[in-house]
């Protein structure tokens, strides 16, 4: 089984990743491995960019998403559940569904961040945004 789990470095997360590690122990194949993708808007930096340049930009935001991804990769390694990263920019739940769809992933699992459903309802979340475009099944942790 092949999972994408994104990670945020939230405590939602990082509860999708354990969810998600438990899930492919239980299934206890050879081929199981989990992908963690972190990925973070760029769009609001683009005022940035014209006063540091688009490499500085791009580094910070690979950093930050190392630093997200930190715990999630040691609570996997301490399961013994193999996995990999992926960092991406972009329009979070767009870049979360075209790497699930494109690498054909058997199922998607992210935190939800638990807003209320009036604040969803106006703006939405990522993980709606991905439940509802996602091709594949998608499971959404508290």
């Amino acid at each position: 089984m092949k999972v994408l789990v994104a990670t945020d470095g939230s405590k939602t997360s990082l509860r999708a990743v354990k969810y998600a590690a438990n899930l492919l122990k239980s299934v206890n194949s050879r081929s199981n491995s989990i992908t963690l993708i972190s990925v973070h808007d760029d769009l609001g930096l683009n005022h940035a960019r014209s006063f540091v340049g688009n490499e500085a930009v791009q580094d910070y935001l690979r950093e930050l998403s190392a630093k997200e991804l930190r715990p999630a990769m040691k609570l996997l390694d301490k399961m013994g559940v193999k996995h990999d990263i992926v960092i991406k920019t972009g329009h979070v739940s767009q870049e979360i569904v075209a790497l699930a769809d494109g690498e054909k992933f058997d199922l998607v699992v992210l935190g939800s961040k638990g807003r209320g459903a009036l604040a969803d309802l106006l703006i939405g979340s990522v993980a709606q945004r991905v439940l509802t475009t996602a091709k594949l099944p998608v499971t959404i942790i508290k």
